[in-house]
């Protein structure tokens, strides 16, 4: 998310309202905040574990909130604070509060020419929709949405809620406030019934030309590219990048933070955990690999018991307690 104007680290200071340590370069303006994996020069981000001090540290953010005294890098600044989540969802609900609509199309929605809406859509705040889009009833477009032109979506599908982003705590879930965006290019088609996360903090994007079947959701600041295929009841999982000309086939997942290359195919009812490199690729099961390999292991599953048949004439045949 990026800020309407810089910010000093003295205002910064004033909207934490809390007992705060500051060491860096006291003259940095700050233009925005974002989780680690979205952070770009100017942006404020945090790390409360030893897991992500030093991936925040050589990241491109410049403001870092830490609840440990570090070593400051070059060019940067860190607040140390004693709880580095809750101070960057103060930062965030400082400038994203949720304001009630009583209208199904805001006011400052921007619609192109030779759209259609159908009945009962709802489109939030700063939603931006192309030329030629066909929007279907029952559709849900929340703000800060941007849909290119000769967009379909059908009906029921949500595009730009909230991520499913939380951390557990021993009093319970803290939830991170999305302000993220939610952008679909131009050409997309979307099957009733999908759902579209905004961004975290970043952008959730789906490339020129992705079709999508029903019932398919995409995580938070995932990156679909371009001319993808997703089939029905599939899935991918937050901070992921899929490559443009990937196929992703009917009740498939993918796990988060991982990068899948171009032209990859999940084979239907299969489960990816781990990147792919190389182009081409075709994968299936459960965790996904090289499906002609999947299937040579399937094969001998099923020869199994044939197997063990065998193995048991042999060991009776040499058994000389009978």
């Amino acid at each position: 998310m990026k800020f309407q104007s810089k910010l000093n680290v003295n205002q910064i200071v004033e909207i934490l309202n809390e007992e705060v340590t500051v060491k860096g370069n006291l003259d940095i303006l700050l233009s925005g905040i974002n989780e680690v994996h979205s952070a770009e020069t100017g942006d404020i981000s945090f790390a409360d574990n030893n897991k992500y001090y030093d991936k925040v540290l050589n990241s491109n953010a410049t403001a870092i909130l830490l609840n440990k005294d570090m070593e400051v890098p070059e060019g940067k600044i860190i607040f140390i604070c004693k709880d580095p989540l809750l101070s960057f969802l103060k930062i965030v609900q400082h400038f994203v509060t949720f304001t009630p609509q009583n209208c199904a199309i805001h006011p400052s929605a921007k619609i192109g020419e030779g759209t259609v809406i159908q009945p009962n859509v709802f489109i939030g705040e700063d939603v931006t929709i192309g030329k030629n889009c066909i929007i279907h009833a029952n559709v849900s477009i929340y703000a800060n949405t941007e849909i290119g032109n000769n967009v379909v979506i059908h009906s029921n599908s949500t595009i730009g809620g909230d991520a499913c982003y939380f951390q557990k705590r021993e009093t319970g879930w803290v939830k991170f406030t999305s302000c993220g965006t939610t952008k679909i290019e131009d050409d997309v088609e979307i099957g009733c019934n999908c759902c579209i996360d905004r961004g975290v903090s970043g952008v959730t994007r789906i490339g020129k030309g992705t079709k999508f079947d029903n019932l398919v959701q995409i995580g938070h600041d995932a990156h679909i590219g371009a001319h993808c295929f997703l089939g029905a009841q599939s899935g991918v999982s937050g901070c992921t990048v899929v490559d443009d000309f990937c196929t992703i086939w009917a009740q498939s997942g993918v796990n988060k933070g991982i990068y899948v290359a171009k032209n990859t195919t999940l084979l239907a009812v299969s489960a990816l955990d781990k990147s792919v490199t190389e182009e081409g690729t075709v994968l299936f099961g459960l965790p996904a690999d090289d499906a002609r390999k999947k299937w040579k292991e399937m094969a001998y599953i099923r020869n199994l018991p044939e197997l063990f048949a065998e193995i048991e004439k042999i060991k009776n045949r040499y058994d000389t307690s009978n």
